[in-house]
């Protein structure tokens, strides 16, 4: 796994973790919401540096090895 390709997968993961913490309680999840813009912007930056907007299957599989509890999502 290159470099680039690294960081766009620990992004990601880094995305769904926040997204995740952010909606655990759906009563406050519209206050937290807003917290997510950050993550959002740097998953889409490192997937673009890493040539992998549009490349969701490579993508995915990178994700899974870095994170193997997806094997069962993301398709």
């Amino acid at each position: 796994m290159r470099n680039d390709e690294l960081a766009a997968a620990r992004a990601y993961v880094r995305l769904l973790e926040a997204t995740r913490a952010a909606l655990s309680d759906p009563d406050d999840a519209p206050l937290y919401m807003p917290l997510l813009a950050a993550p959002i912007e740097e998953a889409d930056g490192a997937l673009r540096r890493a040539g992998l907007s549009g490349n969701e299957p490579r993508f995915f599989d990178l994700v899974r090895s870095l994170q193997p509890s997806m094997s069962d999502s993301g398709r």
